[in-house]
């Protein structure tokens, strides 16, 4: 399934910092967090942006903060195969990318 961010700018790193923070908190503080409690387009942009490289799976990611759009299950698939490389902030932060993946999906399906 095809996902797109509705915002087309993305986040500063600042604000993206501040939201998975903010996300990962609230997500925490649940006993069963909603799929809906994810990170926001622009933030979601600005993970990608980061982790955008000559890679394939970097490819994925830098199709999708160029575009705002990529397939779910390949945005899936290179945002886990980045958390392999990430620091432990990094891949929170992907994980939250993740979450917005499902999240997109999870609504199209209602």
């Amino acid at each position: 399934m095809h996902v797109r961010a509705r915002v087309g700018a993305p986040a500063s790193d600042e604000q993206l910092i501040a939201e998975v923070a903010q996300v990962l908190d609230r997500r925490g503080a649940l006993k069963h967090p909603p799929v809906s409690l994810a990170v926001s387009d622009p933030v979601a942009l600005g993970i990608a942006g980061l982790f955008r490289s000559p890679t394939p799976s970097g490819q994925v990611l830098e199709r999708f903060f160029r575009h705002g759009g990529a397939d779910s299950h390949e945005l899936i698939e290179a945002a886990q195969l980045e958390q392999g490389y990430a620091s432990a902030e990094g891949h929170a932060a992907l994980h939250c990318l993740i979450g917005w993946v499902r999240a997109r999906v999870h609504q199209r399906t209602e």
